[in-house]
């Protein structure tokens, strides 16, 4: 299973690189395979490379998927530990 990420760029880097955060968390990824990314810009990001430039509502509106998923698992967890 393949999973890519939105994530926001917070620095640009030497040589198409960049700092992209993902939930609090920032990565150091590749550029080389999109266009005019700046800083502010958010991007959908697998294994270290930016696929492609995503609206900020979109990359929004997936981001609060994510936390859907883990707050469901984190639960799910949760009443298994109690049974």
């Amino acid at each position: 299973m393949c999973l890519a990420i939105p994530a926001k760029i917070t620095k640009l880097l030497d040589g198409d690189m960049a700092v992209a955060n993902v939930s609090g968390v920032n990565h150091t990824i590749s550029l080389s395979l999109v266009e005019d990314v700046g800083v502010g810009d958010y991007v959908i990001v697998h294994v270290g490379f930016a696929l492609s430039k995503v609206d900020a509502d979109e990359a929004a509106k997936t981001l609060a998927l994510f936390d859907e998923y883990y707050a469901a698992g984190a639960a799910a967890a949760a009443e298994e530990g109690n049974a």
